[in-house]
């Protein structure tokens, strides 16, 4: 029996819903902007978080209200159907892939809604114990470059770790000093955004002074040139994948099998895809670790919970949100995270 099923069939009441607007200066240098969905039945609470980039797609939904048709008896299979045929954005969403980051926001919150009604926890119903969780923490150096992000945050967190953004203005010099701090896990190449305030070139030379200084750091989401397949060829086992990975069928279509992927459950959409590509990835021996996307609620314990579950002791991207501002504070946890799952519902922290 997979992990969807033992969680599809569980009873779902809904009286009504309503929407909620949270918003933070993030470290990367813009304003985010997400709406928390409660989801009310039966005199639980069920939660969500829509994580859609665009803060116009925000403003628009929360304009409209709660006027999607949610209420009414279910299962988590039935609605989870029925919300995958609405069309949940009042007006076209500015990019096409904020539909499966909101399909998940409304699917989180019914699974929360559902196993709260059930008197039960996820880590009970998929029969999972809930582990330590390693993090690491998702930063740019900016423009021009400079250390001061990731040493400031050691001074204060000297076991911390870090998932780092590299452009072509890194120097050698700046390379080195990473390498010293030993503190590098993943390195992001960006090689998929385009037209965003992440784009980055395909430069040959970066890779090289990357790839060379920082030699057992995973390399995420390459460039796709003759140039730097070549140049990467050797070091295809520290490839990983995020931006493609929408789903079992993104995996397959990979140049090469690969040993680690990014999963990211909001990018995934339907908690079906995000059970069934846990279960593909077990099944063949790919590693998995999780990925964030700015959550500024609930949705971040749930992705925390879920790399618990199924991924924990991987460099997850899943820091506490205390990491996202421009200064962090004194006092944030540590990796690992204890584990810190609800006894009811799908929760933690």
């Amino acid at each position: 029996m997979s992990d969807w099923d033992r969680v599809k069939d569980l009873d779902l009441q809904i009286d009504e819903y309503s929407l909620e607007r949270l918003e933070r200066e993030v470290s990367s240098g813009f304003e985010r902007v997400s709406t928390v969905i409660h989801l009310h039945g039966g005199g639980e609470e069920g939660l969500g978080e829509d994580i859609v980039y665009d803060a116009e797609d925000h403003d628009v939904a929360q304009a409209a209200g709660a006027t999607l048709p949610l209420a009414g008896s279910w299962t988590l299979e039935s609605f989870c159907a029925h919300v995958e045929q609405l069309d949940l954005f009042p007006e076209p969403p500015v990019n096409e892939v904020s539909r499966l980051y909101r399909i998940y926001a409304y699917e989180s919150a019914a699974l929360d809604l559902a196993l709260r009604q059930a008197g039960t926890s996820l880590h009970e119903a998929v029969g999972r114990e809930p582990k330590p969780l390693t993090y690491v923490v998702s930063l740019r150096l900016g423009e021009p470059p400079s250390l001061d992000p990731v040493t400031s945050r050691l001074k204060r967190y000297p076991s911390l770790r870090f998932k780092l953004d590299p452009t072509p203005t890194w120097t050698d010099e700046l390379v080195e000093q990473l390498a010293q701090t030993g503190s590098v896990d993943s390195v992001d190449m960006k090689g998929f955004y385009v037209g965003s305030i992440v784009d980055n070139a395909p430069d040959p030379e970066m890779y090289a002074r990357v790839i060379g200084a920082l030699p057992d750091a995973w390399i995420e989401d390459p460039h796709r040139t003759d140039e730097i397949d070549a140049l990467l060829e050797p070091h295809r086992d520290r490839i990983t994948w995020d931006a493609p990975i929408h789903g079992r069928s993104d995996i397959d279509a990979l140049p090469f099998p690969p040993k680690m992927v990014n999963v990211k459950p909001s990018r995934l959409g339907p908690l079906t895809e995000i059970f069934a590509t846990y279960a593909y990835c077990e099944e063949r021996g790919i590693g998995m670790y999780g990925g964030g996307q700015f959550e500024l609620g609930p949705g971040r314990g749930q992705i925390q919970l879920l790399a618990s579950l199924y991924h924990a002791d991987t460099p997850n991207d899943v820091s506490p949100s205390g990491f996202h501002v421009p200064d962090p504070p004194a006092g944030l946890p540590e990796s690992p995270l204890p584990p810190q799952a609800h006894e009811r519902g799908f929760r933690w922290g």
